[in-house]
């Protein structure tokens, strides 16, 4: 859809669980939104190759070019992967929203986020935080089969999600002119080396900065 956000997903991608929750989440996004965010999953993009650098200048690439991303800070310790791509998100100002369904304790912040200090405090970037058991026992105990009751909880989930996404589009920008939007954009294609300039050239990193900027989701 021509004028509908692109959602990364940055996240764990290493189990059944993490692959089919994604999805779910996903298509509940897309659903609930009528497509006003469509989600970009990395476990759905295509690798024609083994090697770990082409497949870290993939995803990065993604990152480049999502309106917003959706960050699971879940675990007792951050996978660092999504940590890069979080921050390289930030360096970008790309609109943010960190999700935590982990309702246990982690980090070493006494009174702040449940996750490592060196993640919180970023601009343009909402939180949503949750006790995933407490939401699943609520579904569940309405009764129904499985579908119904992963109806409701990523249903819940979702909405809550797109709250934050509405709310962090209308922060604003870090970024306060074309010229330093193109900068910003133009040293984040070269600092990851390895090959990461060539994958986007500048006529496509022009229009794609032209379609952020008539979207609202960069020079807000």
């Amino acid at each position: 859809m021509p004028n509908s956000f692109s959602v990364y997903f940055a996240g764990d991608l290493f189990n059944h669980k993490d692959l089919i929750g994604n999805l779910l989440l996903s298509q509940s996004i897309e659903k609930e939104s009528g497509e006003r965010y469509v989600c970009v999953v990395p476990q759905h993009l295509e690798q024609s190759t083994s090697r770990s650098i082409d497949i870290r200048n993939s995803d990065l690439s993604e990152v480049v070019k999502a309106d917003l991303i959706l960050v699971n800070f879940d675990g007792t310790e951050l996978d660092s992967g999504t940590v890069i791509e979080f921050l390289f998100a930030k360096a970008l100002d790309i609109p943010a929203v960190i999700l935590r369904s982990d309702f246990r304790s982690a980090g070493d912040q006494e009174r702040g986020d449940p996750w490592n200090l060196m993640c919180s405090g970023y601009p343009r970037t909402r939180k949503v935080s949750l006790n995933a058991m407490a939401w699943y026992q609520e579904a569940w105990n309405k009764g129904g089969g499985t579908l119904a009751i992963l109806e409701r909880f990523y249903g819940k989930l979702s909405k809550t999600i797109l709250a934050e996404f509405d709310l962090v589009l209308k922060e604003q920008s870090l970024i306060d002119n074309e010229q330093m939007l193109l900068n910003v954009y133009e040293w984040a294609l070269r600092f990851p080396g390895n090959g990461f300039t060539d994958l986007i050239s500048e006529e496509e990193l022009r229009t794609l900065l032209h379609a952020k900027q008539n979207k609202g989701s960069v020079l807000t």
